[in-house]
């Protein structure tokens, strides 16, 4: 436990620093003259670049644990932020970006794979999730606000060498805290050993393809509200409303991760039932424009509340608790995928069709490429009983 706490602050701490961008990062590119399909660009090359740094994370945090490359990404993360606050130019701001995206590709599968390490209960295991997710969120709901009011006090320069050494503090902090050594050996709440050594390797890892379709969609969602949202802000007054928009959304985030009671239902379900309501936040968007913005991103905070936790939760249930890195690993190329396609083809079309109508429909066609089986050992019934493969 006390390992978690540690961990919680330090995550506290990072999603601070990198939320802390998120109403700032497109203004200051508009103020280096980028034009906005330049500015999708930006964005997109940041996820393009965690793919190699994600297929790199799965096999060396399993091999050689969590805490080396969470120190890593924390310390390297601050140094390109102390680069940015110099940058002059918009192909500077591309470089600097995709650097970060690449060392920061090891973060959120080494934190996962740590906290699912923690215990062997999927229940227990599901709270270190939710609570991954409140500390995320409370960092996202006072982080944007504070980004933005720091920029319109100190300005673009201060503002990112001010976020830098947190994170550079933050790895340091990180160094001296968390763990040398862990036993990472995460079994199935219920199961012993012997009725491991029963189970065949094909039904210790069966996490099947077509799941890593929702991370992809939910993040490619993600993607064009942090890239067309920002754009709707003309001067400080803008970068403010802004940053307070996305404090709203955490906050509808937070009073679904505080619902513990939550996590006792199917992970599964959970995660489809969030992903509907995403894709209805959007359609929103897309078609209602009298809806105050407040309220609808209200919503969506709450959606997202309910996904990430209990995504988090479904991928150690599939697995089986085994190769947790390579797990997350997998999850956060998907993300990064979505992250890089979103910004861009946000960019290319917002001048043909809103982009957040082209979020609804990757969302909604993410749902239907999901098999919803109600037979034993299917994604609804992953603990029913089923013969192993022969």
């Amino acid at each position: 436990m006390k390992t978690a706490i540690w961990l919680y602050m330090f995550l506290f701490l990072a999603f601070f620093d990198l939320h802390a961008q998120y109403p700032i990062l497109t203004p200051f590119a508009v103020s280096l003259g980028a034009a906005p399909v330049f500015i999708g660009w930006m964005m997109g090359i940041y996820a393009l670049t965690h793919l190699p740094g994600n297929l790199i994370a799965g096999t060396v945090i399993d091999k050689h644990g969590s805490r080396r490359y969470i120190i890593f990404s924390l310390v390297s993360a601050g140094i390109v932020l102390l680069l940015q606050s110099f940058v002059h130019y918009p192909w500077q701001l591309l470089a600097l970006r995709s650097v970060s995206g690449f060392v920061l590709a090891f973060l959120s599968p080494a934190c996962l794979a740590l906290l699912a390490s923690l215990s062997s209960d999927k229940v227990v295991q599901g709270k270190f999730m939710s609570g991954h997710g409140v500390v995320h969120t409370l960092a996202s709901v006072v982080s944007p606000a504070a980004g933005a009011f720091i920029v319109a006090k100190a300005g673009y320069s201060a503002t990112f060498q001010g976020l830098g050494w947190l994170l550079i503090a933050t790895g340091i902090m990180a160094m001296f805290s968390l763990p040398r050594t862990l036993q990472t050996a995460v079994r199935p709440s219920g199961n012993t050993p012997e009725m491991d050594a029963q189970i065949s390797p094909a039904t210790k890892f069966q996490v099947p393809w077509r799941i890593y379709i929702l991370p992809f969609v939910i993040s490619c969602s993600q993607g064009i509200l942090f890239f067309e949202l920002p754009l709707r802000a003309t001067g400080m007054d803008g970068i403010m409303s802004t940053g307070i928009l996305f404090s709203v959304m955490s906050i509808g985030a937070l009073l679904t991760l505080s619902m513990l009671f939550v996590n006792r239902y199917s992970p599964f379900k959970r995660v489809l039932g969030g992903i509907f309501l995403l894709a209805l936040c959007f359609y929103g968007l897309a078609a209602f424009q009298s809806i105050p913005l407040a309220v609808t991103l209200f919503i969506l905070g709450t959606a997202k509340g309910i996904i990430f936790p209990a995504m988090a939760s479904l991928f150690i249930q599939l697995s089986g608790g085994s190769k947790l890195g390579r797990v997350f690993s997998l999850q956060s190329i998907a993300m990064s995928i979505g992250s890089f396609i979103g910004p861009i083809a946000a960019g290319q079309l917002r001048d043909f069709v809103s982009p957040y109508f082209i979020a609804f429909a990757l969302l909604m066609l993410g749902l239907m490429m999901i098999p919803t089986s109600r037979k034993p050992g299917s994604l609804l019934y992953p603990n029913a009983k089923q013969t192993p493969a022969s």
